[in-house]
């Protein structure tokens, strides 16, 4: 049995895939063009990929085809009727990055709500070591227990978000853009009082027709003017360039983003132009990939292709 990984690169070079090689022969390629795909998958047996497009163009040459495990949730890149229609089966995973994903949100929150950015500055340009005061209050801050947090998108996430924000004794709040019925034991909201109410607002939600571009200049004026913005969602629910709006204008005070629109990040991105690193902080899509969450993932795939091979025997 032959086993393609097409984007390798997307999982990591830390992370162990040797019980790959006791299912079968294991050909590893670190990113693949769509160009190069129908060559590298004439023999496959299982494809292993996360954003690699996968449709007629690119595995019309895979005639041993029979599974193709998606490093992720999401599967946009999957033609599935194609895929249906030469009955070559497809799995993704679900709820592996849930502790990774939301352990950041906290980390992004706190480095914005707390100025750290301010702080470490005024020590390392040597203004402590000048100063007459043992503490310094010109950027000041707020505790957690004193605020509502907003969340968009109650999923596995959401929910630990809201379970934790809770702890520290938010007031917490969610909507659901899809209207889904409420959730025991959490506080449904409609959008815009979330919107206008919460001094955190943070996103989790997948990105849909109902989600497109929701966090758009309409919505982020109703905003309060000293609120927090973090979307650890899809980049698509926001409108970038409405959001460096918000920021220049000071409807809101900070934003923090895990995911862009266009991904790595477009040469012409309205963020790229926003230097005030104490308001907007923006890393690059990685709250999922702690190496917990990782090993996590390549575990739940090696158990799907075995139970899949099992299944068809």
């Amino acid at each position: 049995m032959k086993i393609i990984f097409l984007d390798a690169k997307t999982i990591g070079s830390d992370i162990d895939l040797s019980p790959f090689h006791k299912l079968g022969d294991v050909i590893l390629y670190p990113h693949s063009s769509e160009d190069e795909i129908p060559e590298r998958v004439k023999e496959a047996d299982i494809l292993i990929i996360n954003k690699t497009p996968i449709h007629e163009k690119t595995i019309h040459t895979a005639k041993n085809l029979k599974l193709v495990c998606v490093t992720a949730t999401g599967t946009d890149n999957l033609d599935k009727e194609y895929l249906a229609a030469r009955n070559i089966a497809w799995r993704n995973v679900s709820g592996y990055s849930t502790e990774s994903v939301a352990q950041h949100t906290f980390a992004m929150l706190f480095y914005l709500l707390e100025n750290l950015p301010y702080y470490n500055e005024y020590v390392k340009s040597k203004s402590y070591a000048n100063d007459t005061l043992f503490t310094h209050f010109a950027s000041s801050f707020h505790e957690l227990n004193a605020l509502r947090w907003g969340i968009i998108g109650l999923g596995n996430i959401g929910r630990r978000v809201a379970d934790i924000a809770s702890c520290f004794g938010c007031d917490v709040v969610y909507c659901s853009p899809s209207n889904s019925a409420p959730q025991p034991g959490y506080h449904q909201v409609d959008f815009e009082t979330l919107l206008t109410t919460s001094d955190i607002v943070s996103v989790h939600a997948p990105l849909n027709e109902t989600t497109r571009n929701l966090m758009d200049e309409h919505a982020f004026k109703k905003m309060q003017s000293h609120a927090i913005f973090l979307n650890l969602g899809r980049g698509p629910i926001v409108d970038e360039t409405a959001l460096v709006t918000a920021l220049d204008h000071h409807w809101i005070a900070a934003a923090g983003l895990d995911v862009l629109t266009e991904e790595p990040m477009s040469k012409s991105s309205p963020f790229l132009n926003f230097k005030d690193s104490s308001r907007l902080l923006i890393t690059p899509h990685i709250a999922w990939a702690s190496i917990e969450a990782r090993n996590n993932l390549m575990n739940i795939i090696e158990k799907q292709i075995i139970t899949f091979f099992s299944e068809q025997k």
